[in-house]
C-alpha cells in the first residue's frame, strides 16, 4: 500500500468535507450572523462535539486502534472479529446511558460550558433545548468512530474519510429548507440546525453498516457481562483511563475558552467558531489524514518490533507536515482578511464580524504547524500504547495556555484565546518531538537541513505574493459583487500554491521523495 496515495485519498475526501463545511458555515453566517442565537447553537453543538472528541475520536480511538491493529497482526481476523464484537457491545450500552444522562442534565452542561449566555434573554434556554435535541448525536458518532477504527485498520480509508460530508449536507439542507418554515411557524429558525445535526449523525452511522458488512466485520452484540470479560476490552479500558485524562485536558481547555468567550459579549463565541472552521481546513486535510493513515501502520510496526520502519514512518509524516503546514500557516497570517471576507461576508455577517473573525484566525495561524504536527507525533506514543507521556505534556500545556489567557485576553479579547491555543500547540508539539527523540523512537533521516531551507524559501516567496494580494483589493468592499470576489480569492490562492510548488521544484524537491509504501 502506497502511504502517500492513502493519505491523499483521505485528504481528498476531507477536502470535500471541509468545502461542504465551509458552505454550511457560509449559510449559517449569512442566515443568522454572529448573534446571541448563533452563540446558543454553537454552544449547544459544542457539547456533543466535546464528548465526541473526548470519548469517540479521542480516548476510545487512541486506545482501540493500537489494540485492534496489534490483534490483527498477531492473532488474525477471527480473533479480531471477536474483539470488535465485545468492544461494540460495551460501547453500545455505555452510550445509551450517556445519552440519557446528557438529555436530563442539559441545563447543567450548558451552564458549565457558557454561563455568560444567561446575560442575554432567551439564549441560555435555547441552548439547553438544542442540547437536548442534539445530545444523541454523540451516540451515533461514537459508533462511527468504532467503525472507522476497523475500516482504517483494514486499509479501507474512503468511507470513514467521506462520512463527515453527510453531516454538512444535512445541516445545509436544514438551514436552507427547514429554517424558513420554522420562522413562518413562529419557531426560532436556528432550531433547524439542531435537526440537521441529528439527521447528519444518523446518515453518518448508516453509511458504515454496508462498509463493515463487505469486510465481514459488522459487529454483533453479545452479553454485556461476557463482553466485559474479554481480555482485549479490559486492555482497551485500561488504556482509555490515561487517554481519557489526556483528551480531557484538551477539551477542558476548549470548555474554559468557551466560558471566557461567552462573557466577552454577543458574537465572541461565534467569531472563534468561524475562525476555527477556517483553521480546520488545513488541519483536516493534512493532520487528520496523516493521523488516520499512520496510527495503524505505527501500531503494526511496533507489534513487529520494527524500529527502523517505525522511525521512518514518523520522519515521512513530519516532512509532509513541514511541506504543507508551513505555507498554510503563512496564508492564515498574511491572507486572513480575504479568506474571512470571501467565505463569510454575506447576509447578516457584517464588516465588524470580518475583522473580529480575522484576528482570531491569525491567532490560530500562529500555532498551525504545532496543531498539525501533534497529529503525527502523538500517534508515535499511542502506537506504543504509551498514553501517559502525552497526558503529562497536555496537562502542563493546559496550565501554560491559561496563564497566557490571563495576559492575552485583557489585551486582545477573544483573539487572545486563539493565540494562547496556537502557542500552546507549538509547545506541545515540540515537547512530543523531544520525547520521541530522547527515547530513540524517532531518528531524523538525513537531509532535513536542506529540506527546511528550501521549504522556508518557497514559503517566503509565496507569502510575499499573498501579502500583496491582501492589500491590493478592498476585499470587504467587494461584497456587492460576490462572484467577482470569489474569483479573485480562488485566483490568489491558486496562484500562491502554484508559486510555492514551482519554487520547490526549482530547488530540487520532487513529489517522488514523499512516496512511501506500508
Amino acid at each position: 500500500m502506497n502511504l502517500l496515495r492513502a493519505a491523499s485519498t483521505v485528504s481528498l475526501f476531507t477536502l470535500a468535507s471541509r468545502i461542504t463545511g465551509l458552505l454550511r458555515e457560509q449559510l449559517v453566517a449569512a442566515s443568522f450572523g454572529s448573534s446571541a442565537w448563533t452563540d446558543a447553537f454553537n454552544v449547544a453543538f459544542r457539547i456533543p462535539n466535546l464528548l465526541r472528541r473526548l470519548f469517540a475520536e479521542g480516548a476510545f480511538s487512541q486506545a482501540f486502534v493500537p489494540v485492534l491493529a496489534a490483534s490483527r497482526e498477531r492473532d488474525g481476523d477471527a480473533a479480531t472479529r471477536d474483539l470488535v464484537d465485545a468492544v461494540a457491545t460495551v460501547l453500545f450500552w455505555a452510550l445509551l446511558a450517556t445519552c440519557v444522562v446528557g438529555v436530563l442534565g442539559a441545563p447543567l452542561l450548558v451552564y458549565l460550558m457558557a454561563a455568560g449566555l444567561r446575560e442575554t434573554p432567551g439564549s441560555f434556554e435555547a441552548a439547553v433545548t438544542m442540547t437536548r435535541y442534539m445530545f444523541p448525536y454523540i451516540g451515533f458518532m461514537s459508533l462511527v468512530a468504532l467503525s472507522a477504527g476497523v475500516l482504517n485498520t483494514w486499509k479501507r480509508f474512503a468511507v470513514p474519510a467521506a462520512t463527515p460530508v453527510l453531516l454538512n449536507l444535512a445541516m445545509i439542507a436544514a438551514a436552507w429548507l427547514l429554517a424558513p418554515r420554522l420562522a413562518a411557524w413562529g419557531i426560532p429558525p436556528i432550531y433547524a440546525m439542531a435537526a440537521g445535526v441529528m439527521l447528519g449523525g444518523l446518515l453518518q452511522f448508516g453509511i458504515q453498516v454496508p462498509a463493515l458488512a463487505r469486510i465481514g466485520m459488522l459487529p454483533r452484540l453479545r452479553s454485556p457481562r461476557a463482553a466485559l470479560q474479554h481480555e482485549g476490552v479490559r486492555r482497551i479500558l485500561g488504556l482509555m483511563a490515561p487517554a481519557l485524562l489526556g483528551v480531557s485536558v484538551a477539551q477542558l481547555s476548549l470548555l474554559i475558552n468557551t466560558q471566557i468567550a461567552s462573557h466577552l459579549g454577543p458574537g465572541a463565541v461565534s467569531w472563534l467558531t468561524y475562525a476555527d472552521r477556517l483553521m480546520e481546513f488545513p488541519t483536516g486535510l493534512l493532520g487528520v489524514a496523516l493521523g488516520v493513515v499512520l496510527l495503524p501502520q505505527l501500531s503494526a510496526a511496533q507489534a513487529q518490533q520494527d524500529t527502523a520502519r517505525y522511525s521512518g514512518l514518523l520522519d515521512w509524516g513530519l516532512r509532509l507536515v513541514v511541506l504543507l503546514a508551513l505555507p498554510s500557516a503563512a496564508a492564515l497570517l498574511l491572507f486572513a482578511r480575504p479568506l474571512v471576507a470571501g467565505v463569510f461576508h454575506y447576509g447578516a455577517f457584517t464588516e465588524r464580524d470580518v475583522q473580529q473573525t480575522m484576528i482570531a484566525l491569525m491567532g490560530y495561524g500562529v500555532g498551525l504547524l504545532g496543531l498539525i504536527a501533534i497529529k503525527v507525533l502523538a500517534p508515535g506514543f499511542y502506537a506504543r500504547q504509551d498514553v501517559r507521556t502525552p497526558v503529562r505534556i497536555a496537562i502542563t500545556v493546559l496550565c501554560l495556555t491559561q496563564l497566557m489567557n490571563l495576559a492575552f485576553v485583557p489585551l486582545l479579547g477573544h483573539a487572545g484565546l486563539a493565540l494562547s491555543i496556537g502557542i500552546g500547540a507549538l509547545v506541545n508539539a515540540g515537547w512530543l518531538l523531544w520525547g520521541l527523540r530522547r527515547r530513540g523512537s524517532y531518528r531524523p533521516a538525513p537531509g532535513w537541513l536542506g529540506f527546511l531551507w528550501r521549504v522556508a524559501l518557497a514559503t517566503l516567496v509565496m507569502g510575499a505574493g499573498l501579502w500583496w494580494a491582501a492589500h491590493a483589493l478592498d476585499w470587504t468592499g467587494l461584497r456587492a459583487t460576490p462572484w467577482l470576489r470569489a474569483a479573485w480569492l480562488a485566483a490568489a490562492v491558486g496562484a500562491a500554491a502554484a508559486v510555492y510548488f514551482a519554487v520547490l521544484l526549482a530547488l530540487g524537491v520532487r513529489p517522488r521523495q514523499f512516496v512511501k509504501r506500508a
